[in-house]
């Protein structure tokens, strides 16, 4: 007998051995899998891409740091504007990390009673664009089985609305974002993408037990894979097999590789969970001294705002840990995206050393239309569009224009977190779009990338405009990243859009469902009838 033939018959023992339990697990992770595209496509969607606009404008406004002082606010771990209900801007101050925002009326000073609610409120009507009721609405400081941890951003509020479609929205006023939205038909899904495809009912003390059983539910179906694929080397057939048999093997030629895809992938995405399990590394900045911001940025606003569309004011922690103001500009009208923010000196002048500052060179926005449809509106999502411009940062102590920008804040910022030197960083860049390693759960764009070699071993994405952690990446978690991404979810599609790469797996998934696992299923239910009788017949005689 030659190799040949004993591998052929090798591959058919096992694969025959293997049906059962590689069947029952094809159904599972496709079907489930299935109700996760299924969640993405049909889900409920936000009816607007951007956030509300607002113009800054602070000319003849009370200095936040009188309104601050006399509230008795020393520190905040964050202060800055935000869009405010009916137009304009408010003082938004967020006293700690994981607690309810607080907002102050620029002109006078006063505070927004339960204003961090109204603020929720006002951004789910307009990223919904709904006036319906809301029934329920509270703060949500852990994540669970409706708002789970893929979504990083805490603290939210919950809002429900009235209506039988269950439409709930989370907000995350600190970034003014909608960070979920959930109806009844998605949390179903949900639940069931969690219960047959995670598997998180299992108990966290039996973690060990959930990575084994399903690693051999996956193994069984990489087993699959490869043996079909050494059957269709091995074994030429001259002509198609009647009925179940023949469309089985045909298929196999199109999603044997599919299925070890998927398998694959799997597999190395459950042994890289169970040894680091994932977590969110969100972390805002620690509290900055407002109380020694002594030049107030009101005084000379109209010097600051002429020509220039400002869209943001915050108070930041600089590079030295000195409090300093960082002026965001807003992009050219129709601009989408983030420019590079990294400023090099600026030559002083009369106006707080401004005057001559290039900011139109500056700006490396890209093109392009705001989303409106569905369609846009869920491309732009997933592939990361944000408006953006450059920024100025200026001294709360003096007004001076500070030298340094954004590329020290976030080496400053990254050292924070790090305790490392900046002798240890490797890199430093802005990122504008999402990608496997800075996916778009984590919401944030742009945000800066400050790679780390020894001690440290990883990379870290900061937000300079609130001095926040947005993410950390070991550099041993980078390689699972990519192979889930692009070989588990099909990342490799992404020029055909993300609404057309959903649809091509989801179509591979159903095919894999019906003529691997369910004709598969029913030859080897075939196969052990035939062999009862068999046995049945010989215990007769």
């Amino acid at each position: 007998m030659n190799a040949k033939t004993k591998t052929a018959r090798w591959s058919y023992s096992k694969h025959q051995w293997l049906g059962l339990i590689g069947g029952i697990s094809l159904l599972v992770w496709g079907l489930s899998g299935l109700t996760h595209i299924a969640m993405v496509l049909f889900g409920p969607q936000q009816a607007a891409f951007m956030p509300p606009a607002a113009e800054v404008a602070l000319e003849g406004a009370r200095p936040i740091a009188e309104t601050l002082e006399k509230e008795g606010i020393a520190e905040a771990v964050a202060v800055k504007t935000v869009p405010a209900p009916g137009g304009g801007v408010l003082w938004q101050i967020t006293p700690a990390a994981d607690g309810v925002r607080r907002y102050f009326r620029p002109a006078d000073g006063s505070e927004v009673t339960d204003g961090d609610r109204a603020q929720a409120e006002f951004l789910a009507r307009h990223y919904l664009a709904t006036d319906r009721a809301i029934t329920s609405a509270r703060l949500q400081t852990e994540f669970d089985a409706d708002y789970p941890w893929v979504n990083r951003l805490l603290p939210v509020w919950k809002l429900e609305f009235a209506g039988e479609d269950g439409l709930t929205a989370y907000v995350h006023t600190e970034t003014s974002s909608l960070a979920a939205v959930n109806n009844t038909t998605k949390t179903r899904l949900q639940s069931v993408f969690r219960a047959l495809h995670t598997w998180e009912w299992v108990p966290l003390g039996m973690d060990w037990l959930r990575v084994m059983v399903i690693g051999l539910m996956v193994g069984s179906l990489l087993a699959l894979g490869l043996t079909g694929i050494a059957m269709l080397v091995t074994v030429r057939r001259k002509k198609r097999l009647p009925g179940a048999r023949g469309w089985h093997r045909i298929a196999g030629y199109v999603l044997a590789l599919p299925l070890i895809m998927f398998s694959v992938s799997g597999i190395y995405h459950l042994i890289q969970s169970a040894m680091v399990p994932p977590v969110s590394q969100l972390k805002m900045g620690k509290p900055v001294n407002v109380a020694s911001g002594k030049w107030t940025v009101e005084a000379d606003w109209a010097l600051i705002a002429k020509g220039r569309d400002i869209a943001s004011v915050a108070l930041v922690e600089g590079a030295q840990g000195q409090p300093l103001y960082r002026i965001g500009l807003a992009p050219p009208k129709g601009a989408m995206g983030g420019g590079e923010h990294d400023h090099g000196p600026a030559k002083a002048a009369a106006d707080h050393g401004m005057a001559g500052h290039d900011h139109a060179a500056m700006m490396a926005a890209a093109q392009g239309k705001t989303p409106t449809t569905d369609a846009e509106i869920r491309e732009a999502r997933f592939a990361g569009i944000k408006p953006d411009g450059p920024a100025i940062y200026l001294d709360a102590a003096t007004g001076n224009v500070v030298s340094s920008g954004d590329k020290d804040l976030a080496r400053a910022i990254a050292r924070r977190f790090t305790g490392a030197p900046d002798s240890a960083v490797t890199g430093v860049e802005l990122v504008t779009r999402f990608s496997h390693e800075y996916d778009f759960r984590n919401k944030r764009l742009p945000v800066w990338r400050v790679d780390y070699g020894e001690p440290v071993n990883a990379s870290l994405f900061v937000d300079t405009g609130a001095g926040v952690l947005v993410d950390r990446v070991a550099d041993g978690e980078k390689p699972e990243r990519l192979v889930f991404s692009f070989i588990h979810k099909w990342n490799f599609l992404f020029p055909v859009g993300r609404l057309a790469q959903n649809v091509i797996v989801g179509v591979f998934a159903i095919a894999l469902i019906g003529f691997m696992a369910v004709l598969g299923l029913r030859m080897d239910l075939i196969r052990r009838l035939r062999a009862s009788r068999h046995r049945q017949r010989l215990q007769e005689k």
